[in-house]
């Protein structure tokens, strides 16, 4: 399984969907589980973007449908990277 970061920020139809059912949330990663995307991490944050999660999944392909999937909704705009732990860089090359 491969580590992503999605950065996600809510459209005016998402912030409403939050403020009426909060519980959405855990709703939206229940169906990210049958796309074959673990949810690992998720936290709500201050800035530019309103979510940071953490999700592993088995490739790009698996996050791009995840991406357009959610995207068609209208509620939430993402931007999907592709994380590399740091300990495999810093080992040294033979």
């Amino acid at each position: 399984m491969a580590t992503y970061v999605i950065l996600s920020t809510l459209t005016d139809e998402g912030r409403r969907t939050i403020n009426e059912n909060p519980g959405r949330i855990v709703e939206v990663n229940k169906e990210l589980a049958k796309m074959g995307i673990k949810v690992k991490d998720q936290y709500a944050v201050l800035g530019p973007y309103d979510f940071v999660n953490i999700v592993e999944a088995k490739d790009n392909e698996t996050i791009m449908a995840m991406s357009l999937e959610l995207g068609a909704r209208g509620s939430v705009q993402m931007m999907s990277m592709p994380a590399i732990p740091v300990a495999g860089m810093t080992k040294k090359k033979k």
